[in-house]
């Protein structure tokens, strides 16, 4: 268990980490060897736009088009084993995630946690794969990391999953179809499992389903006219396997984006599928909740899911 003294050390050593990193290139690796699957004929190009135009912090970025997915890496000075795939937001519209590790990423560094954050690709460039298209890049981050678990130090069975937002959505998704064969094997890679141990959903789209869809995503990812049938297949709290890894749900009451009955959904959903499962309803906080507050106090969420994750095998003993 990872405590909360602790935490507000590692809080303060985002800050050293950030400038110790500011430097250098950051480790970035490829998903796939070549184009990825469904990308034959295209001519994506990877685009960055600033989030705020008007100026402000350069890494402030969002990617509109991805044409070569890929995770960049948070290495801890002293892994513990341990690894997380983040999965940011961004509606399936666009993916905010600067180009270096975020201070997300650099937080479960500093706890001895290898972080890859994912930079996966939007169904709006035209990928065959549609609506399938950035399950594709997860499921292929999973592997991934687990078959190069020795050069990062980490154990391939103890690889959690979180995302935020539509990244919510996607790492439902993947907790739920993690075996569902979206492409076919291109190497070794790909004998991986790519099961989480366990799963943080963070103010997460999860249904695709009126009225409490988050229109944007719902468009994005399925279409401006997506059949009923569609949308079902693609509304989590509906399609909940009891394989699905223990899963945390997070949200804020007030949350004027996503409403926050979709997570209560989700729940209901991991519930009446007896999966081990947690929900934290906070009462403030709008669409998204701060990983650290005022004063250097990190939120009650992390330790929440770590709880969760642990319980699990995530985290080592002791």
């Amino acid at each position: 268990m990872i405590d909360r003294r602790t935490l507000l050390a590692s809080s303060l050593a985002i800050g050293i980490a950030g400038t110790a990193h500011a430097g250098q290139v950051p480790e970035r690796v490829n998903l796939w060897p070549g184009i990825p699957p469904g990308g034959e004929g295209l001519a994506v190009r990877d685009e960055v736009v600033l989030r705020n135009p008007k100026g402000g912090d350069p890494e402030d970025i969002a990617w509109p088009h991805i044409a070569t997915p890929a995770m960049t890496v948070a290495r801890p000075a002293r892994p513990n084993g341990a690894a997380i795939l983040i999965l940011p937001g961004g509606g399936y519209t666009r993916i905010a995630v600067p180009r270096r590790p975020s201070n997300i990423a650099q937080m479960f560094a500093a706890q001895g946690i290898t972080a890859f954050e994912l930079l996966y690709r939007l169904p709006h460039d035209g990928w065959h794969g549609g609506p399938d298209t950035p399950l594709q890049d997860a499921q292929r981050a999973m592997r991934l990391i687990r078959a190069g678990a020795a050069k990062w130090g980490i154990d391939q069975a103890r690889v959690a999953a979180i995302g935020f937002s539509a990244g919510g959505h996607l790492v439902g998704q993947l907790g739920q179809r993690f075996d569902r064969a979206v492409y076919k094997p291109v190497d070794a890679v790909d004998s991986q499992s790519a099961r989480p141990i366990a799963v943080g959903m963070f103010f997460p789209v999860v249904s695709m389903l009126p009225p409490h869809a988050h229109a944007q995503s719902r468009r994005e990812l399925l279409g401006a006219s997506p059949s009923d049938e569609l949308a079902r297949a693609y509304s989590l709290e509906r399609n909940v396997p009891r394989a699905t890894p223990p899963t945390f749900v997070c949200h804020a009451a007030d949350d004027k984006t996503v409403p926050v009955a979709n997570s209560l959904a989700m729940f209901a959903g991991l519930q009446a599928a007896g999966v081990p499962s947690e929900l934290m309803i906070a009462e403030k906080g709008g669409h998204g909740i701060r990983l650290i507050e005022p004063g250097g106090k990190p939120h009650v969420w992390f330790d929440v899911f770590t709880a969760l994750a642990g319980r699990h095998g995530w985290l080592p003993a002791g």
